[in-house]
């Protein structure tokens, strides 16, 4: 995998998948390896991927100041990134999480983005999240399943502080439209202790001014697609859509039947339609 040196020394890998047009692709967690986003449901086939790993996390170094890891101080990492790779404007896609370091970098630097994809995206940034009606409500859309009252209990654990790896497997299936193999197999890719770090400081205090992000953002022209899942709840689509608002140039895109992870939910209906916006 290959490296750059970023603003501070820190070495960054990123992977590099398909051929084309890049698309630099954030990956969320906050914390998780960009290996969980596979080839994007096939997008590689008409992208070339850039794909780096937050640091802290796989084939990134630790940083020497942990408070580094906070979001807003991510951005550096990207820009550095873009430079890096000579790109005077970047195709830029952030999944969860990482939907508020490609918010904050746009905010940052508006002149650098040539195409943005929030996907089911993090909306914090923005102070935009859901509330918590919204959310539960978002919940309860998947009272039917079997797996439904174990997975439910484990929110409430969380929700309460335990934050522990079997608690966190017992929810998963609210961020899949199938709760199958293939969705249990891609729920255990990216995962380490070793970014606990970056969990613990991607929020702290001073990461998020939703204010100033919202005014620097209604001055952003470049065109902004935030696709969601139709059974996603974080965020859930009621959340996607009134956000979409804050943007001068933006469209949504709910994707029937799928939750947190679209392009495995259904990889060719996500690759054509991110492929269409990309072009």
């Amino acid at each position: 995998m290959p490296q750059f040196a970023s603003y501070d020394g820190t070495k960054i890998g990123y992977r590099v998948l398909g051929e084309g047009t890049p698309l630099v692709c954030l990956p969320g967690g906050p914390g998780r390896t960009c290996n969980y986003f596979g080839d994007l449901g096939g997008l590689s086939a008409s992208r070339q991927l850039i794909m780096p790993d937050t640091r802290g996390t796989g084939e990134s170094e630790d940083a020497a100041d942990p408070s580094s890891y906070r979001c807003d101080r991510l951005v550096g990492d990207v820009e550095a990134l873009r430079a890096h790779l000579g790109l005077d404007r970047a195709d830029m896609l952030g999944h969860s999480a990482a939907g508020n370091l490609a918010i904050l970098y746009a905010a940052a630097y508006p002149q650098r983005i040539a195409r943005l994809v929030l996907l089911t995206p993090g909306l914090s940034a923005l102070g935009a999240d859901a509330s918590e009606d919204v959310w539960r409500a978002a919940l309860e859309r998947r009272s039917g399943e079997a797996w439904y009252p174990e997975a439910l209990a484990a929110v409430d654990r969380a929700e309460a502080g335990d934050q522990s790896a079997e608690t966190r497997r017992a929810y998963m299936p609210f961020y899949y439209g199938r709760w199958d193999d293939e969705a249990r197999a891609h729920d255990e890719v990216g995962f380490s202790g070793r970014a606990r770090a970056v969990r613990a400081n991607f929020r702290s205090e001073g990461a998020f001014n939703p204010a100033s992000t919202r005014e620097a953002i209604g001055q952003l022209t470049a065109p902004v697609l935030l696709y969601g899942g139709e059974l996603d709840a974080d965020p859930a689509p009621e959340a996607l859509a009134a956000a979409t608002r804050l943007f001068p140039n933006a469209t949504v895109t709910v994707q029937p039947g799928a939750g947190h992870f679209p392009w495995v939910d259904d990889p060719a209906l996500f690759a054509d339609a991110v492929s269409s916006f990309l072009t």
